[in-house]
């Protein structure tokens, strides 16, 4: 035995060490993609060779760094094995795989982790069991770069040699990945619509370094100071009459609640019990008073921060990389709100939401956009929860007590993030029972997901009632934030025929809707099936609460008579004609440049 393995001693190393070299990062790539598909059906072959590639380059670069192969090897497959669960989760719980622009929302993720359950299908459990196998492999792997006293300083240069010439072509790769023409000749996919899809046909690693081609926001074409000047100086001019004008100021009550949608807008379904009775009386039109209809978001199944920011500023997430989060990246400097604008005309502006302050920054942007105070989960004293959050009611008795304890001199500006409704429907708690039940369908976080809306949707008829009947003038917005995550409303799409990979382009518009209503207890229009976005809602409510606007809001409104509809995923004229937002940027260049100028631009 011996004696045949010394004469076979060459083939036993390459067996060892050039084998596993080349094969192993293949395993690494097929078992992390196999965390969320089937690689070997959805990704074409040419793509895998690039994913391959990228894997073997990776591990050229960790064996350089390392000196030992084993290392690099074990590196790579407890990397990818960690970040593939990781994405796993990721998608499970917002429908969207993890993007470059997330290292800035580690915190807030890690704040609202312990809020969800976590299971393994059996395939991923295979996967796990997979990348522990290839581990232990490993071991026996043995080569390991000669550090001998005599050749350490040549060995090192080489190494660092070989390790920049691997970062050039990790580089070079990546440069080539943002080009149009290897999109096209490699019939991949770079609609950042559907990052799913981008990561299902590309491969996760790939399609992760085509998405930081978005990491940084360049300059619309036209951009410049003067094009700034001119572009706003009618609606400036406008805007400063408006103000001398000023007569009334109601107070303004903003509700974004967590996660409100009517799944109805999916497809039909029975349910036992209706689960929002008196949001679909506003939407029927039997509430006067009231405009209501649906409002188009830029997000799906969370990203919470990204509605509050298109809301407030009137801002587009269209302008800016699809998964990006403004408020940690962008916004390090004073802006002008629907917050600024409202303290300038008198108003105590006041923004409440009942979790962590630092969840998405907020106790850095709130100043930032123009709010007096903050209110956090530390200044709720014993509030009602359901499940592990604070309820709607709780936030309204917060927000009817500020009311109460006012100053007759200053109206009140209230933006209030509720938090009832946050994913994930898949626990029990003893303090919350689903009363919903959907026929024909066996979800249960569905059903969960509804009698939660229908707690939210009781709660906020309180509040309007409460106020129909205050001296003072009020108006009350109330919309959802985004949708639920497919894994809530997929049965929705089964029991009308559908499924997550056959939706039409309309399917996919319709995930991207809630309803919303602006309510006054004073005389106001009464209007239905108004189809709108979140940029242009401030404008509206400043419009029907009869206050000026600002020269950026009255330049939005303006805009939203042309485009009713403008999100990051597309745009709607007043036709009602549909296309991605990325045809009609040459038409949207001047609301880019104002927006770039305002978030980027120095004054």
């Amino acid at each position: 035995m011996k004696k045949w393995i010394n004469t076979h001693a060459k083939i036993i190393w390459i067996l060892r060490n050039i084998v596993p070299m080349l094969l192993f990062p293949i395993a690494n790539f097929y078992l992390f993609e196999r965390y969320i598909h089937n690689p070997f059906k959805d990704i074409s072959f040419p793509i895998q060779l690039m994913n391959i590639f990228l894997f073997e380059l990776l591990m050229l670069l960790f064996f350089m760094l390392l000196g030992s192969l084993k290392w690099a090897l074990r590196f790579q497959s407890i990397f990818f094995m960690i970040i593939g669960l990781a994405n796993y989760y990721v998608l499970s719980f917002r429908s969207a795989p993890i993007m470059p622009w997330d290292i800035y929302s580690v915190g807030t993720a890690m704040s609202v982790a312990g809020n969800f359950k976590y299971t393994l299908e059996p395939h991923v459990i295979f996967v796990l069991i997979g990348f522990v196998l290839l581990i232990i492999i490993e071991s026996f792997v043995n080569l390991k770069i000669n550090t001998e006293e005599k050749q350490k300083k040549f060995i090192l240069s080489a190494r660092a040699i070989i390790f920049c010439i691997g970062l050039l072509l990790l580089f070079g790769f990546t440069h080539m990945l943002h080009q149009e023409r290897t999109i096209i000749k490699y019939h991949m996919y770079d609609k950042l619509f559907t990052p799913t899809v981008v990561s299902t046909w590309n491969g996760t690693a790939v399609a992760f370094l085509m998405e930081l081609q978005y990491i940084s926001v360049d300059k619309p074409p036209n951009y410049s100071k003067s094009m700034v000047e001119q572009i706003i100086k009618p609606y400036s001019d406008t805007a400063t009459e408006n103000v001398a004008t000023l007569q009334n100021t109601p107070n303004i009550i903003v509700i974004m609640n967590e996660a409100f949608s009517d799944p109805a807008v999916l497809g039909d379904f029975d349910t036992n019990l209706e689960y929002m009775p008196f949001v679909h009386s506003i939407l029927n039109g039997e509430i006067e008073n009231t405009t209501s209809g649906w409002l188009n978001v830029s997000v799906l199944g969370g990203n919470t921060a990204n509605t509050e920011f298109e809301f407030l500023t009137g801002n587009t997430m269209a302008f800016l990389p699809q998964g990006s989060v403004p408020y940690q990246q962008y916004l390090k400097k004073e802006q002008e709100s629907l917050a600024s604008h409202l303290s300038s005309l008198g108003y105590k502006t006041i923004a409440m939401h009942p979790y962590n302050s630092t969840g998405w920054d907020r106790n850095k942007v709130y100043p930032l956009l123009g709010f007096d105070e903050m209110y956090f989960i530390r200044d709720y004293k014993s509030p009602e929860k359901i499940r592990k959050y604070v309820s709607d009611r709780a936030c309204y008795d917060k927000i009817i007590e500020l009311y109460e304890n006012k100053s007759d001199s200053a109206p009140l500006f209230v933006f209030n993030v509720t938090m009832q409704n946050h994913s994930s429907y898949t626990e029990e708690f003893d303090n919350f029972t689903p009363d919903i039940e959907v026929t024909d369908s066996q979800s249960a976080p569905l059903n969960s997901y509804l009698s939660l809306i229908k707690i939210s949707d009781a709660a906020v008829e309180d509040l309007i009632d409460y106020f129909s009947q205050a001296d003072e003038d009020t108006v009350i917005i109330f919309f959802g934030d985004h949708q639920p995550a497919n894994s809530v409303v997929s049965s929705i799409w089964k029991l009308n025929g559908k499924s997550t990979n056959s939706l039409s382009k309309e399917d996919e518009s319709n995930r991207y809707k809630v309803p919303f209503f602006i309510w006054s207890n004073f005389n106001s229009k009464t209007q239905t099936d108004m189809e709108t976005s979140t940029n242009f809602l401030a404008s509206t409510v400043l419009e029907i609460s009869g206050l000026p606007l600002y020269d950026y809001s009255a330049y939005l409104q303006n805009l939203s008579k042309k485009y009713p509809v403008v999100t990051s995923i597309r745009a709607e004229n007043a036709d009602g004609n549909s296309t991605d937002v990325k045809d009609v940027m040459d038409e949207l260049n001047h609301y880019a440049i104002l927006q770039y100028d305002r978030l980027f631009g120095k004054n």
